[in-house]
């Protein structure tokens, strides 16, 4: 069975199912961080070695105040209450984004989470919080074109447009690029999540709101991902003749 190596999540739907049950959208947020904890326990069951969650976009600052600063404060307890948990199962996390936005206690925790278990191999769990894929893209460019001029005699020299790669200094430029991305909560777009990377990726849309993806969500999807065939521009005869 097709396994992926890299899992990228967009965790939609989340005030949507707060909503239908009359209660605050805070309530979908918080139940949401429950669902981390499912999937993160199936990606170590079926050994997929990196899990991405989009957390917290560069546009979902025009959010409501009060559910900015409520979504703040579950990622900070999220930190507090999970590292230990993850620690012990071998989970590493990283967090990517433009975190200087967040608050200096926020930094810290993301910081000691990161260290705590930095040596972890057995997954990798990221997570995506004040991120944007043009973001991410155009300071990697800057990155690369302020290593490029520090050693290149003069702008003549510098490679053709095509030559030149980001990948070292995208965001993730630590990982594989994600092989399925999942979106919840039945809209069927990537919102600047992952642009670069998710060139390739098999992209699966479910109508299931974020709240009540569990475990058995996730094994559809991967079920779903398990029957695709990943041409990367080939003809489907080129990749079986491979395959054999």
């Amino acid at each position: 069975m097709q396994e992926p190596q890299h899992v990228a999540m967009i965790m939609d739907g989340n005030g949507r199912w707060a909503k239908a049950r009359f209660l605050p959208r805070v309530a979908g947020h918080a139940r949401g961080v429950r669902r981390v904890r499912d999937v993160v326990e199936c990606c170590i069951e079926r050994n997929i070695r990196f899990l991405t969650l989009f957390a917290f976009s560069t546009e979902n600052w025009k959010r409501p105040e009060e559910e900015v600063s409520d979504l703040m404060g579950l990622f900070a307890s999220a930190l507090e209450g999970e590292i230990n948990k993850l620690w012990r199962n071998g989970v590493r996390l990283r967090v990517i984004g433009d975190l200087g936005r967040f608050s200096p206690r926020l930094q810290t925790l993301i910081a000691s989470a990161e260290a705590r278990t930095a040596a972890n191999e057995r997954l990798t769990l990221t997570v995506a919080a004040n991120y944007g894929g043009q973001w991410d893209i155009q300071q990697a460019f800057r990155g690369w074109l302020r290593d490029r001029l520090a050693t290149a005699e003069d702008i003549q020299s510098l490679p053709d447009p095509g030559d030149i790669d980001l990948r070292p200094y995208l965001s993730m430029g630590y990982a594989p690029d994600p092989d399925l991305v999942i979106r919840t909560g039945g809209e069927q777009r990537i919102s600047n999540f992952l642009l670069w990377q998710t060139a390739y990726a098999e992209l699966y849309f479910t109508d299931t709101l974020w709240p009540d993806f569990d475990g058995r969500a996730m094994g559809q999807a991967l079920a779903w991902f398990a029957q695709r065939e990943r041409r990367f521009g080939q003809t489907g005869q080129q990749v079986r003749i491979v395959a054999c």
